[in-house]
């Protein structure tokens, strides 16, 4: 096989990864587009020279070459039938800055965030900031010409592009940049293949240069076409920037020399308010006059769609009255100048419009906002009772002068073809408009409607002077309509580009030059029918349809970043396309397409992209589209072994609460047989138990041993009865918290009680698949709790895992049942029920300092917001950490093979801020696994339960750090 000869030559000689299997395949079938191209196979370069000897390869075998960064492409460019050479996870390095030139030299790999925070300390950055900026690579965003919020002040990557070293499909590798008049005379002079292309590229420009100037619109964002513009005299024959945007259709890029910028010393963030998004738009050059660095526009439509609303709650209460708004960002040298340049401009544009204005001074409420904007693409995808939106024509630009007028031909369009409730919004300052459109790409008249309605929008944008796309290139999505922007003249001229570069054809060919129809390659389609199978979920948000859920992704790829939230551990930890949210993503479509994971549930490419998920739900609150991963996860688990023989861990760790239940008879001496020298690790072995993960140890006594043979410290709370519920890993290993909450929740004034029968909210069944078994669990749990549901008593759960199963995975598992309805609603952990039931309730001040670790089901599904105010109310400081996932996420740290990912991830962040705390700090972890995995990893760190520390204020002694220093 041709292609297997391939393989395995790439493999002998390429230092890098090499990955022709069906799951590695599948994971880049897609970019954030609406096509699907499944690729040869992909490498994985370890070094810019790796990347030339698999070209040499290609070249050799004569097949394709695609170069991917991150993978966020909306117009079908990053996904082909080709090797695909992904940098992202190696070719990473900064090669040197200079501070006091302002430039930087790097490998196409280096992501924008991880390179300006590596840029920070010389108060220098990269000038453009697309919306993807925590996982779109330098390469990609040469690649695609990426711009921004931040390209008003400082332009697209084509102006901050200074040379690049580059590599033809044939072998040539040079550096190009801008090029005086002597300099080309010595390249042609010296001949070769790179003089054969300066000397086509200045012939390619004169015989074309008169319609350059002509056709070429002379506005902010053009970026649709080659930038064959860059070779004019004008523009220094800037061949760098002529291979900008070019998508990986003419050369490789190795490595990039970036002019930089100076990072701002102050700004101001003011949004504007008005009747109408066209009201908005036409009060642009008004706003533009002020210089601002950003310049936005938002209509109502985005800011009421639930995720928006969920990334920032608090900022858009405070947006100025109105239907639409202008984000203005205002930079200055000082805070002083940034507000009065602001307030100079708020003057000025409220008198002459009628604006409404409100300036945002919170920096968090800033950061909110600003993510709520770049959230705009996952926000509008899945419209709550609409119809799922898509790409296709989401980045016209046209002059920002009459940007106003333009909006309102595009939503007459808009409404003509019944599109009209698409959300406008964009980077209005340059005239480039965002939008995701209900296609129907499912039927041959929805298809057939998409293609006239693109043909219709390109005429309209062409008609105001504009670029068919203002920021996410060409690909297969627009490249087809490049003649009606360009006229058929300059399309020729690009064909003789891509020969002059690429004469064979063979760099992502299809894309810009012979294009692809915009209509073929869908990943939907008319033949689109994914396998619907029956599923233990609901899946209510998917239309109770698993294929729904499985391809709810499009693409952004925020779950490949590094910066804050918790989505994703696993992609931190192995910089792996396949271990990122996205990544299984794909594959499960993929496994209901079936034409490359071809053994469904069976499939083990798909169980071992899983296998390192920690289902930590991140992804339940982080992912723009709510993709949740950790249920996929149990789904896939419960359905791939079925009447299977499971894995080890699946029988230890997934059956906990009965092994505990048993060793409770004698805990003393499970604890003395389970860490024996010699026994523990042969019942390590034995239970699929990495052998450096300690057990941890059961308790002497139960929590609910002890609590039923208590006396009440009252005959009964003035503020009601609450059931307090004792989780298998309290009840077990931390029967002090359980007895630190009855004390707070007393003094609190309620009465307390726990359920009469052993029960369990089936977590450690969930999570290992056994979802049979969970829910035979839950139905149990329900009777076991009837009269208290029934009564409305709340349920207090002090384990953030268990009161996630409550609220998220008992009304999906028992789907419709209501007695699920009551539980859901009426589990609450402690601080809610102090807030809801006791505000004016606090104990005594500790004046203590805390860090505090949410758990990720915590920040996925509960929250955190009463537990810090519950903490606070006693006096207490608390820094809440963005560190990500500790780690150990139930099971999946002590499973054998996850250990060195486990702590990869407690490394990231957690445990450097930990070592970095005061030593008389608190530290609040209320997940026990957060807890072990510091017990663990730093054994000085002795973390608590929200409910130790406010018990140690009701008794009014310190908690016990045990981190060297006593508490002020």
């Amino acid at each position: 096989m041709l292609f297997d000869a391939l393989a395995a030559a790439l493999r002998t000689r390429v230092d890098g990864e090499v990955r022709f299997d069906a799951g590695s395949r599948a994971t880049y079938s897609t970019d954030a587009s609406n096509y699907r191209q499944v690729p040869i196979g992909v490498v994985v370069p370890r070094t810019p020279e790796a990347a030339v000897e698999t070209v040499d390869v290609c070249r050799e075998f004569d097949v394709p070459v695609l170069s991917r960064g991150g993978g966020t492409s909306l117009a079908g460019q990053c996904c082909n039938v080709a090797v695909v050479l992904d940098w992202s996870k190696y070719c990473t390095r900064v090669l040197e800055v200079d501070d006091e030139a302002g430039t930087a030299l790097v490998e196409p790999g280096v992501k924008l965030d991880d390179l300006n925070d590596a840029l920070a300390p010389s108060g220098w950055m990269v000038g453009p900031k697309p919306s993807t900026h925590v996982s779109c690579t330098i390469g990609g965003m040469i690649g695609n010409n990426s711009c921004g919020s931040s390209a008003q002040a400082y332009g697209k990557t084509v102006d901050s592009v200074r040379r690049l070293e580059v590599l033809t499909y044939d072998g040539a590798r040079m550096w190009v940049q801008a090029t005086e008049d002597d300099e080309y005379d010595r390249i042609v002079h010296e001949g070769g293949r790179r003089g054969e292309i300066y000397h086509g590229l200045r012939a390619l420009r004169d015989r074309y240069a008169d319609e350059i100037r002509e056709r070429y619109p002379d506005i902010p964002r053009r970026v649709s076409g080659y930038n064959l513009d860059s070779l004019l005299p004008e523009k220094n024959f800037d061949v760098a920037q002529l291979l900008v945007g070019s998508e990986s259709t003419l050369v490789t890029v190795l490595r990039a020399e970036l002019t930089l910028v100076r990072r701002p010393a102050a700004s101001a963030l003011v949004l504007l308010g008005f009747d109408d998004i066209t009201a908005a738009a036409d009060a642009v050059p008004l706003v533009v006059q002020h210089d601002p660095a950003a310049l936005e526009g938002i209509d109502h439509r985005l800011a009421q769609l639930e995720h928006s609303r969920h990334l920032a709650e608090n900022a858009l209460r405070q947006l100025p009255e109105g239907a639409a708004w202008l984000m203005v960002q205002i930079n200055g040298d000082s805070r002083a100048e940034a507000d009065g340049r602001a307030e100079k401009m708020i003057d000025d544009v409220c008198r002459r419009t009628g604006a409404h204005a409100a300036v945002f001074d919170d920096a968090t409420h800033k950061k909110q906002m600003w993510a709520a904007r770049e959230a705009g693409l996952g926000a509008t995808a899945y419209p709550r009772n609409e119809p799922e939106t898509h790409e296709g024509w989401e980045d016209a630009a046209v002059p920002p002068d009459r940007l106003g007028d333009y909006l309102r031909d595009f939503r007459a369009l808009l409404d003509r073809y019944g599109y009209g409730t698409a959300s406008l919004y964009g980077h209005f300052g340059q005239g480039c408009v965002h939008t995701r459109i209900p296609f129907d790409l499912r039927t041959a008249d929805g298809i057939a409607k998409y293609r006239a309605f693109a043909e219709d929008s390109a005429h309209l944008v062409v008609d105001y002077g504009g670029s068919l796309s203002g920021e996410h290139g060409d690909g297969q999505s627009r490249a087809e309509l490049l003649p009606i922007m360009f006229g058929e003249r300059l399309v020729t001229a690009f064909g003789e580009l891509k020969v002059l570069f690429d004469p064979r054809n063979r760099m992502n060919p299809g894309k810009i030059v012979h294009p692809f129809r915009l209509d073929e390659n869908l990943r939907q389609g008319v033949t689109y029918r994914p396998l619907e199978p029956d599923t233990h979920f609901a899946y209510p948000a998917d239309g109770h349809r698993f294929s729904h859920a499985a391809a709810r992704c499009v693409g952004v790829g925020k779950c490949r970043g590094h910066e804050s939230g918790v989505m994703c551990p696993s992609y931190r930890a192995t910089g792996e396309e396949e271990h990122s949210t996205r990544g299984r993503s794909r594959l499960l479509f993929e496994m209901l397409q079936g034409d490359v994971i071809t053994d469904g549930w069976r499939s083990t490419a798909v169980r071992d992209a899983l296998d390192l998920c920690l289902a930590c739900k991140g992804c339940r609150s982080d992912c723009p589209v709510d993709v949740d991963m950790a249920t996929y996860k149990a789904e896939f688990l419960a359905h791939h072994y079925e009447h299977r023989l499971r894995p080890l861990a699946h029988y230890s760790m997934g059956w906990i609460p009965l092994w505990a239940r048993l060793a409770a008879i004698a805990p003393g001496l499970v604890n003395t047989l389970t860490h024996a020298p010699g026994l523990s690790s042969a019942l390590k072995a034995a239970g699929g138990i990495d052998r450096r993960r300690p057990v941890p140890r059961f308790a002497r006594q139960r929590f609910r041993d002890e609590f039923t043979r208590r006396t009440p410290a009252q005959p009964g709370g003035e503020r009601g009865t609450v059931v307090l519920w004792p989780d298998t890993f309290t009840d077990n290993f931390d029967p002090q918290i359980a007895r630190d909450a009855v004390t707070v929740l007393e003094a609190a004034g309620f009465d307390v009680r726990i359920p009469d029968r052993t029960a369990c909210c089936g977590l450690t069944w969930i999570s290992t698949g056994q979802l049979t078994t969970a829910k035979r669990v839950l139905r149990r749990t329900l009777k076991v709790l009837g009269p208290d549901l029934r009564a409305g008593t709340p349920v207090v759960v002090l384990e953030p895992s268990c009161a996630a199963v409550f609220r998220a995975d008992l009304p999906q598992l028992l789907y419709g049942d209501e007695d699920a309805r009551r539980l859901t609603r009426q589990t609450v952990t402690l601080g809610e029920l102090l807030r809801e039931k006791a505000p004016h309730w606090h104990p005594p001040h500790l004046n203590a300092e805390a860090l505090l670790q949410p758990h990720c089901h915590q920040h996925a599904v509960l929250k955190y917001a009463a537990d810090h105010d519950a903490l606070a109310g006693a006096g207490i400081e608390v820094d809440i950490l963005d560190a990500g996932c500790c780690g150990l996420a139930g099971n999946f740290g002590f499973e054998r093979g996850h250990y060195d990912v486990s702590v990869a991830c407690a490394e990231d962040k957690l445990l450097p801020a930990v070592r970095a705390a005061d030593p008389g700090a608190l530290i609040v972890a209320d997940g026990f696994s957060c807890r072990t995995q510091l017990r663990d990893l730093e054994p000085g760190s002795a973390p608590l339960h929200t409910a130790q520390v406010l018990a140690a204020a009701v008794h009014g002694t310190e908690p016990n750090t045990g981190r060297g220093n006593r508490l002020p």
